[in-house]
Formats: structure tokens, C-alpha cells, sequence
């Protein structure tokens, strides 16, 4: 098992956001966690990347437990992620934004950064390359140079994706990575993240997308009220009683 969500429980002033939540995640799968407003999957996400920690429960990654791990030594284990609000540097150009990515894992020190010593440059010039390959790979060939926060929505995702990538994670994890995108957008989406997957990066993501969650997904686990709900494939989800309960309004069914 690649990654391990063991009874998870998280509270806020006295509301309980998760709910002993547990689920796996194999390597090699696209793992989806869907549900309505409130059903405590961000906070899901936030926990398994360290930015909350939990009031019970563990987590592991390959069988170690990284349950106190700060965020910056999950991300050296391979865990990344990719936020809903993209987070980018607005004036530094697209390639700067990966390159930020990349940095963590450089090898130079700090002297050698600062007196431009000859590790520092061959280091940076690796960097940026790898930069400008994960752009062709995210569907952003050409666009390097852009100041970020002059690229649309939809591009300024894939290159936060980029960004993520660059540190070359095992579990990439994707904050419903749909949100604000067109049609069209939403359909280069899934064909990107079929294709991280088939790179070897495991893939977790929450999204409010049901049609494209269900055809993406190699396993969905539903939460509701923070708690789980439903997990299995997308077919069984899809019929299980519980889950058309918690979408009422929006059945799963006619939705697709």
C-alpha cells in the first residue's frame, strides 16, 4: 500500500471535520474523494500534506508513519499538491513558478548561491530545462516566458500542476483541479492527469465534478458530515443508496 489513511479525526472549535475517516491508496491508481460542501474533504487533503494535524488517527506512506511530519519533509518523501487556489508567483514568468518547485531538492548551499559559484549555475540550468519540459508535458510549450498572472485560469492550473510535478512526487494530490475551467478545459484536464498517472505518479483528488470523477477514477471514496460514506469503484459508488442521498437535487445518475 502506497499511501494509508488510519482513523483519521479532525476538529475544528468543536466541530468535528473528520470523522475516524479511513482509505488506502495504491500505487498507481487515480483516486478520487468526492462529496457535498462541508463534507470535510479539503480538510482531508490538508491533513495528508501536513498542513493540519490530526486530532487522532495516522498516516503512512509506504508503511512508515509520517503522522508528525512538517509539510516540507512529506514533500521530500514524494507527497505534492496542487491547490484549488493556484498560489502562483503573479509577476514571475511561468518557468519561475516550476522552478520554485524544483529548488527543494537542489544541492547547492547557500554560499554557492549567493556568490553565483559554478554548481549554482550548472544547478539552475538543469532546473530551468526541467522547468520547460514539464510545461510541454502540462500543455504549456511556448508559454515559459509569460508572467503568470497574465495567463488565463485555466493555464495558470496547469502550471501550478507543473509546479507540483517538479518535485518529482510519488502521490500528487490535485484540490479540485476542475474548479472555474470551461468544458473543454475540463476534458484536456482528465486526458493530463491519465497522463501523470501513466508517468508513475499516483494521483489523489477532490472534486465537485461527479461526470468527470466518474470517469477518471480508478476507486471514489464519498465523505459526508466528515465522515465516510462509500468507497469502491466508481459503478458501485455510483448506484450506492447512501451516496444519491448526499447529493439529493443532483442524482448521480442523471448527472451522468
Amino acid at each position: 500500500m502506497l499511501l494509508e489513511i488510519d482513523r483519521i479525526t479532525k476538529t475544528f472549535g468543536g466541530v468535528t471535520a473528520l470523522d475516524a475517516v479511513t482509505l488506502d491508496v495504491v500505487p498507481g491508481e487515480i483516486r478520487a474523494v468526492i462529496g457535498p460542501n462541508g463534507a470535510g474533504k479539503s480538510t482531508l487533503f490538508g491533513v495528508i500534506a501536513g498542513q493540519h494535524a490530526p486530532d487522532a488517527g495516522n498516516i503512512r506512506l509506504d508503511g512508515a508513519d509520517i503522522t508528525a511530519l512538517p509539510p516540507y519533509a512529506r514533500a521530500r518523501r514524494g507527497i505534492a499538491i496542487a491547490f484549488q487556489d493556484v498560489r502562483l508567483f503573479g509577476e514571475m514568468t511561468a518557468r519561475e513558478n516550476v522552478m520554485v518547485g524544483a529548488h527543494p531538492r537542489s544541492a547547492h548551499g547557500f554560499a554557492e548561491a549567493a556568490f553565483r559559484l559554478p554548481r549554482y549555475w550548472r544547478e539552475e540550468r538543469r532546473i530551468s530545462s526541467d522547468a520547460d519540459e514539464l510545461l510541454v508535458r502540462v500543455g504549456m510549450a511556448g508559454r515559459g516566458e509569460l508572467p503568470a498572472q497574465s495567463l488565463p485560469f485555466g493555464q495558470q492550473r496547469r502550471v501550478a500542476i507543473a509546479r507540483a510535478l517538479a518535485t518529482e512526487p510519488r502521490v500528487l494530490l490535485l484540490d479540485e483541479p476542475a474548479a472555474g475551467l470551461s468544458t473543454g478545459e475540463r476534458s484536456d484536464l482528465a486526458t493530463l492527469i491519465r497522463a501523470i498517472r501513466e508517468s508513475g505518479v499516483t494521483v489523489v483528488l477532490i472534486e465537485h465534478d461527479v461526470p468527470l470523477v466518474m470517469g477518471l477514477a480508478d476507486r471514489v471514496a464519498v465523505l459526508q458530515f466528515g465522515k465516510l460514506i462509500a468507497d469502491g469503484p466508481p459503478a458501485l459508488v455510483q448506484a450506492d443508496p447512501r451516496v444519491v442521498e448526499a447529493y439529493i437535487g443532483t442524482s448521480l445518475v442523471e448527472s451522468l
